[in-house]
């Protein structure tokens, strides 16, 4: 049985989805088998990040309606071998019949068949929130270094809890030591302090990660890039390793 994470940020604009689709992929590359959901009910965009926008036929309110298998709707990543997706459906009202219980119900039946089940959980606390962190056993939050986000990251946090997920850590995104250095933005420490997280990783803001998205091609094995370093140290990291956080120029 596998373990289903959601990856939440609370406030839109922290890069969530970037940094799920990248330690998934990491994950895959570690021989594990990963399945993303794509919770982003109304408005998705992991498949337009894994770069299989034209081949995702499928969403998961097609396979709880019982119109198509689980198997069947999961679309394999044609070069990440040992990852498949599962998107959210398009659309104002899209999926807004789904109950809490029916994606607890998906994800278990998700999990018996992979290693980590990914959630990309939508910004804000509302309905498709409410369906991911119902149905994760662990959540990783997103957040960057500027005050809102912090204070939102702490709020998702305490609704996380409520919905009875203790297991809870913390990346911080897009971080910039200039800022830092210039009082502009709270420091690593300062971010684990207003949000009461355990910190599990830090990624360097990188021009890559935006220049990926746009083109829709995968970022993580880019040995060059340090978005996809930090990513793969996470994923090590949620394996169980023992991984030193990793050195950010002080020029970003």
């Amino acid at each position: 049985m596998g373990r289903a994470i959601c990856v939440a940020s609370g406030k839109g604009g922290t890069g969530k989805t970037s940094v799920a689709s990248g330690i998934a992929c990491c994950l895959a590359a570690m021989d594990k088998r990963v399945v993303v959901l794509d919770a982003d009910v109304g408005l998705r965009n992991m498949d337009i990040v894994l770069g299989v926008s034209d081949s995702a036929l499928f969403d998961f309110t097609d396979v709880i309606s019982g119109n198509v298998s689980l198997e069947k709707a999961l679309l394999t990543h044609p070069l990440v071998e040992n990852l498949r997706l599962l998107s959210a459906p398009l659309g104002e009202k899209a999926g807004r019949d789904v109950t809490p219980k029916q994606m607890a119900e998906l994800v278990h039946e998700i999990k018996r068949m992979c290693d980590f089940c990914i959630i990309d959980c939508p910004a804000g606390l509302d309905f498709g929130f409410n369906l991911a962190a119902t149905a994760a056993d662990c959540a990783i939050l997103v957040a960057t270094t500027d005050t809102v986000s912090l204070r939102d990251a702490r709020l998702t946090r305490e609704s996380l809890k409520k919905r009875g997920i203790s297991d809870i850590r913390l990346v911080v995104n897009r971080v910039r030591p200039s800022l830092i250095k210039k009082l502009a933005a709270a420091n690593i420490d300062e971010a684990i302090d207003r949000t009461s997280t355990r910190l599990i990783g830090i990624i360097p803001e990188d021009r890559a990660v935006i220049e990926a998205a746009n083109k829709g091609t995968l970022l993580f094995s880019n040995l060059r890039a340090p978005a996809a370093k930090a990513y793969r140290n996470i994923a090590r990291r949620i394996c169980g390793e023992s991984v030193p956080l990793m050195k950010i120029s002080k020029k970003l």
